[in-house]
């Protein structure tokens, strides 16, 4: 399960972030900008996958953004104490291609997609997330059942006699 998804830019500053369990205020602010530290300060060199205050962190950079997907750690079973309900076995190799494909429907919905489409067409982009992730499960990879909704929500806005009109 994702525990949260957020995007980045070069110098640190958070443009989206969504969070799928619930965590307090400052925690949030804490754990987002150690991570956002941890993984910018990180060479192209290194993997893309690190754990941390007991989150897997997988990341990508595309051009000047990270894109930054947190899961819970993996437990060991044969650890006492802690049942099988809890494990997580989120496949990093499946994260890294979910941020693929992320990047590729938000390419293709704003053409070449940069900070500042994410900065002003966010209520835009956290509907293309809703229509991928929900409550933590990646639902719909398919770039053009994704972009339907929100093509539908673009033309009923445009329109002169809308709906709220």
């Amino acid at each position: 399960m994702i525990s949260f998804i957020l995007m980045v830019n070069k110098q640190g500053q958070t443009r989206l972030s969504s969070y799928y369990e619930w965590m307090d205020m400052q925690e949030r602010v804490a754990l987002e900008s150690e991570i956002i530290r941890k993984c910018l300060s990180r060479s192209e060199l290194q993997c893309s996958f690190l754990e941390y205050r007991g989150f897997k962190v997988i990341y990508r950079r595309y051009a000047s953004l990270f894109f930054i997907v947190g899961t819970k750690a993996d437990f060991d079973v044969r650890v006492k104490g802690i049942s099988s309900d809890a494990d997580n076995y989120e496949n990093e190799l499946g994260m890294l291609e979910f941020i693929h494909i992320l990047v590729e429907t938000m390419d293709r919905w704003a053409g070449s997609i940069c900070e500042l489409d994410i900065m002003y067409q966010l209520e835009q982009v956290h509907f293309l997330l809703d229509e991928m992730v929900m409550n933590g499960y990646v639902i719909d990879t398919n770039k053009s059942n994704i972009l339907r909704s929100i093509d539908l929500i673009e033309r009923e806005g445009n329109k002169n006699e809308g709906m709220f009109r």
